[in-house]
């Protein structure tokens, strides 16, 4: 194939538009096979294997399907090859989203559909991700949240104190379907790709209702979907980069920076246009706005010049879970309770550890630390019981027994002096609960400088 390659490449002029179609072409000629190949499927269950997820509506699972590997893979192969496949409907669920009474709609596909979606991801990925803009980090090799958090401080660092909110409503529902075909069209030349495109978009959706075609959207459920909702968006990078506005964004949320309110306005309503008008999506107006950039979330926190720090609502939401990973009356081990909070835990902390100050963290902690001690002062059926516990742990018998007999309910005994001497954090410590605050000091700002969560 290379001989014929620098053949056909010097019948004309290389910085000819022909003559890089024709590269392009030829250079794609294999693709679809590479796709369907047994061995690239094989790589793309790998990926779908190690995320993990539900049954689709056939009921197969990962362990299910992992038992007949080699059948399913063969099948599938072929079936691509002699376009005998047909994906079947994602099964449609209804998650809560965080801090609202709305549902966030997911489309699951039947796990051999989740292996076609990565196995397309994985061809088509490298002829986009490079022309991607570098003001792009969610669902980006080697880029991340946090990435996108350091862009918009460096950009607010430079005096852009006011953001441009946009609030897509419902993107990957409203993705237009013929619009990212055309989009891949211009980067992927060979039509079975697109072909086998079109028929995963438009498998429809099983609901409780029934059967549901689907003409516009993608699964947010699907291993090609974000890669898709990229090629969207950078459309909108594209016209932002061209009107030279700086911004930072992660998935479908982006946050445009100017360096005044009316800049702002102006940027709401020309950009809020073109996204409209051109990317055929609809901008949510009730939670679009132009404000102060402490007044703006961005991925869980608030970015100012002074500091980054964790939202109000991010904070709220990690309290409401510790109420339910750490019950005050439970029979359950606190050898299991432990272990699913650092399981929680070590994730949480290891993102919002971006923050710049130590005592959000250190209050999630000591909540933990308090219901903890909650349950183990309930634990002892009589006062005197409690008392003996105490002098047990190492407090002194004085303070032991007028603290166990005092008229306090649980919940207030479980901040007495007395209870922190009984289970202090090295007693927590030593039963192995995770305190990731003591490793997070070094980027920290001094305690003195410690705002509230917005």
């Amino acid at each position: 194939m290379c001989d014929v390659f620098r053949y056909r490449c010097q019948e004309d002029d290389r910085d000819s538009p022909n003559s890089k179609m024709r590269e392009q072409a030829l250079f794609q000629e294999d693709l679809f096979e590479r796709l369907t190949s047994p061995v690239q499927l094989r790589e793309a269950w790998k990926r779908v294997k190690s995320n993990r997820g539900a049954a689709g509506v056939d009921g197969v699972t990962i362990d299910d399907f992992k038992l007949k590997l080699g059948e399913e893979i063969k099948q599938l192969s072929a079936e691509l090859r002699t376009w005998n496949y047909h994906p079947s409907p994602v099964r449609r669920v209804e998650i809560p989203k965080p801090g609202s009474t709305e549902k966030r709609k997911l489309g699951i596909p039947c796990v051999r559909d989740r292996v076609v979606h990565q196995s397309l991801k994985m061809v088509m990925e490298p002829y986009f991700e490079p022309k991607f803009s570098t003001s792009s980090f969610g669902f980006r090799p080697g880029r991340g949240q946090q990435d996108a958090i350091s862009q918009a401080k460096h950009l607010v660092e430079e005096g852009k104190d006011w953001c441009v909110d946009i609030d897509l409503e419902k993107f990957f529902d409203r993705i237009n379907q013929d619009r990212v075909i055309h989009l891949v069209s211009q980067e992927i030349s060979d039509n079975r790709v697109l072909r086998l495109l079109g028929l995963i978009l438009r498998s429809g959706v099983m609901s409780m209702s029934g059967y549901e075609i689907t003409l516009e959207g993608s699964p947010q459920g699907s291993p090609v979907s974000p890669l898709l909702s990229n090629i969207v968006l950078d459309e909108l990078d594209k016209e932002l980069e061209k009107r030279g506005l700086s911004f930072s964004r992660f998935a479908d949320d982006a946050k445009i920076y100017v360096g005044s309110r009316k800049a702002g306005e102006r940027v709401m309503r020309s950009i809020s246009t073109f996204i409209e008008k051109h990317l055929k999506l609809k901008v949510n107006q009730a939670k679009s706005k132009v404000a102060k950039v402490q007044d703006v979330v961005f991925l869980g926190f608030v970015v100012t010049k002074e500091a980054v720090v964790i939202s109000r609502k991010s904070f709220n939401r990690a309290m409401t879970k510790t109420k339910e990973l750490v019950k005050r009356r439970t029979h359950i081990p606190l050898a299991s309770q432990i272990e699913k909070v650092n399981q929680w835990y070590q994730g949480w902390a290891g993102y919002y550890g971006l923050a710049d100050y130590p005592s959000h963290l250190q209050a999630i902690e000591a909540h933990i630390r308090r219901r903890f001690r909650t349950q183990l002062v309930r634990n002892q059926k009589r006062r005197r019981h409690l008392a003996k516990k105490f002098i047990r742990q190492g407090v002194t018998p004085q303070l032991a027994r007028a603290t166990a007999h005092s008229h306090k309910k649980w919940w207030a005994l479980s901040r007495t002096v007395a209870a922190h001497r009984a289970w202090g954090n090295d007693w927590f410590r030593a039963q192995g609960l995770k305190i990731v605050s003591d490793k997070n000091r070094a980027h920290w700002k001094p305690l003195g400088d410690w705002i509230k969560p917005l």
